[in-house]
Formats: C-alpha cells, structure tokens, sequence
C-alpha cells in the first residue's frame, strides 16, 4: 500500500510525508489538506531530464495550476503547457518565458492567441483557421500543427484524444494541407492519458513517421519538432500495472529514432508534457472522518470534503485506495465505503478499502491525488477549495491557501 505514496513517506504508528506527520500538518493547516512531496516531484522531473535529455519537457500545467510547482520544476529544467489563458498566467507568474511554454487547446480566443504573442510562446494549430490568426497575431515562437492519427489509445473513453472523431487536432489530409500553407517546425500528437500500455505509443510513432514521409513527398517538409504530448499513467491501486518514466521515455526516444531511420527522414527534437507521471504520486489528501453509519450491510465513512475536492471518481470511474494516517500501524478489521459530504449519492470516493474501525476525528490519506483533482475541483454545495501544502526535509511551505466562504461571496454582485 504504502508504494502508492510519495517518496519520503515513512510508517509507524503515523504516516509521515516529508519528515512531518498527517496529524500536525492537519492540525496547522485544516483538512481537506492536499500535501505535496517535494523530494518525489524533483526526482520524478530528474527521471524526465536523465531519460531525455536532448528533449523539451513542459509540464502539463492542467494537471495542477500552481505557480510553486511550476518554479520548482522551472528549477529542474522544466518548461509548461498551457491550454487556457489562466494556466499561461500560472507559467508567467512562475518566470517561464519563451520556447519553454507551448499554448495549445481546440479553441483559442483572440485574447489567448494574443497572451502566446506577448510570451513569446511556441503555439499548437489545432483548428484550420489556427494558423494565420497566429500569423495574424505575430506568433514569435515556433508553430506545431496537431494532427489525429485515428489510434484508439487503451484508456477510458473520457481521456482518449487521438482518435477518429476527437475534437481535437487535424485529420492527416487537413494537417497536410495546414503545413503547405505556413512556416510551420513541428508535429504535435497526443493519444490520450493514463497510459500504461506502450503498444499504443509506438504504433503512434510508426503511424507519424509514415505521415511526415508523405509530408516530404508532397511538400519537401520534415518537422524539426516532434510533440508526442503526454499520457502516461501512474498506479491508484496496489494491483495497478507501472511502467516507469525511463522505461516510457526511452521507448518513445527508441521508437522515433527507429521509425524515423527506417524512413530516412532526419531525427527531429523531441517535445514532452508530462503531467499526471510529474505530480501524480507526489500528493497525499489528507481528511478527518465525520459520521461512520452503517447501512443496509454497507458502512459508509463520511470525510469533509469529496467530489467539489477530488471529482475523478465521478468523472472517469477513478479508483483510489486510503489509510488511516493516524492509526497506521493498527491492523485493518473490514472493508467501509468512503463517501463525501456533497449533496449527490454519487459522492463516493472509494467503493471498498480495508480499514481499522473508523472514529469519528480520524484522518484519512488517500494516496495518488496530485493530478487531476484538486486542479478539476469546484465549488459544489457552496463548498471552499481545500489548501495545498509542499513539505519536504521538515518543513512545510504553504503553496495554496484554504478557500474562505468570503472568498465565494467576493464573486456575488446583488
């Protein structure tokens, strides 16, 4: 159970993250807390870096908008994707520049296409008219037009993105065309997420390097940039499968290099933007149990926050598994459902998990929660956004502070 929490996790009576236990840091900063592990994020950017180091990494800034995160992987080399306006002022405020941020997204307003011009970001077409606003705009920065390979990516339907159909990219024969019409220097591609199977991956880049062939016989072009997005997944759950950053990066390098030799075409630089495999693992969600009530052969324990915190499981069917942080060293009794304090009955965050006979004030960890969650959180019920923390050698940082109900009420004009 324990593999599923950041690096610096230590067990014993109490779960401890970054040499500081769930209960003090509860006690300072409330709960919902979601602790980030600084030694886990550092070592996770290092694997990106040391598996491609000839390579653009941009972290993908979706996964969790937070100008902390973002200095910190700026620090390991580490640039962003953007695919709205905030997450682009999250990378300025965080002091990255130029080719290390990448804006994409299927519908850019006037005012994104003209914040990509002011950064002097590279820019992703994504539409068919995408190419000469940016021209319009003055796009200083390198231009990648995305296209759709048409591969179904093993992965839940909600978060496949290469696919016949997606709305996202250009079909081969309108990306061929979009390239004839401007001075575009790269492909970008994405599949889709939580992978964790490669065969996927390379017939992605089998299918790319055949396309960039056509692109040099139709029109003399090969891409000096390849983007082959991001994707990969990260374990939930103790039976899930893993595949490691360098095992995934060098069968992406591997793979073009073969695919690109076989074609005689020349080895563009790569383009990366990890996302989930950054920060995925690196966070722990801590929460105090409330009512434990048992129903009809279920007991439910209720923890104060769930869906408006952590929306996945609603979302995409997500997994996930808990400890009670407090009582770690006692022996589990039976299985409880975890369920959250928001007005739906979907709000169930784990179906089945093994625990000692919960209290109410006991706190839960869940494991697993730095992507996708709080970054995808609301507001639901009227409901504030839990604090974020960044811990690591002893010592904590507060890296986003606690939503207030004034904070909501700051909104309101009536």
């Amino acid at each position: 159970m324990l593999d599923l929490f950041p690096d610096s996790v230590a067990a014993g009576d109490e779960l401890q993250i970054g040499g500081l236990t769930a209960s003090a840091l509860a006690e300072e900063f409330g709960t919902p807390l979601v602790v980030y592990c600084e030694q886990t994020l550092r070592a996770r950017a290092r694997a990106y870096r040391e598996a491609a180091p000839d390579a653009r990494i941009l972290y993908s800034v979706k996964a969790f908008p937070n100008v902390a995160l973002l200095q910190l992987f700026a620090e390991e080399g580490i640039g962003a994707e953007v695919s709205a306006l905030g997450e682009l002022e999250f990378a300025r405020r965080a002091g990255i520049q130029g080719e290390r941020i990448l804006v994409d997204g299927n519908n850019k307003s006037d005012e994104e296409v003209g914040a990509a011009v002011d950064a002097g970001a590279s820019f992703v077409v994504d539409a068919p008219d995408d190419l000469e606003r940016a021209a319009s705009a003055g796009i200083r920065g390198d231009i990648l037009v995305r296209v759709t390979p048409g591969i179904d990516a093993e992965t839940h339907d909600a978060i496949k993105t290469g696919h016949l159909g997606s709305k996202f990219g250009l079909p081969p024969d309108d990306a061929l065309a979009t390239i004839g019409r401007g001075n575009v220097a790269g492909l970008h591609v994405h599949i889709g997420s939580q992978l964790l199977d490669l065969g996927a991956e390379r017939m992605t880049i089998e299918w790319l390097a055949a396309f960039v062939a056509r692109c040099r016989a139709e029109l003399g072009w090969t891409p000096r940039l390849l983007d082959l997005g991001g994707g990969l997944g990260i374990r939930y759950l103790p039976e899930d499968a893993h595949v490691g950053i360098a095992e995934f990066v060098e069968a992406l390098v591997s793979s073009t290099r073969a695919a690109w030799k076989l074609h005689g075409l020349p080895e563009p630089q790569l383009i990366l933007e990890p996302g989930r495999s950054l920060v995925g693992d690196g966070a722990v969600t801590l929460y105090r149990v409330g009512v434990v009530k048992p129903v009809s052969g279920t007991t439910y324990v209720a923890i104060d926050g769930g869906m408006s915190d952590n929306p996945r499981p609603q979302l995409y069917g997500a997994r996930f598994t808990a400890v009670l942080a407090n009582r770690l060293g006692q022996e589990p009794t039976r299985a409880y459902t975890v369920c959250g304090k928001h007005c739906e009955s979907g709000d169930v965050m784990i179906d089945r998990v093994a625990l000692p006979e919960p209290r109410r004030g006991d706190l839960l960890a869940v494991p697993a929660t730095g992507a996708y969650t709080l970054g995808m959180g609301s507001n639901y019920n009227g409901v504030p956004r839990p604090a974020a923390v960044l811990v690591g050698d002893g010592r904590v940082r507060l890296i986003r502070r606690r939503e207030t109900i004034a904070d909501l009420l700051a909104l309101e004009n009536g």
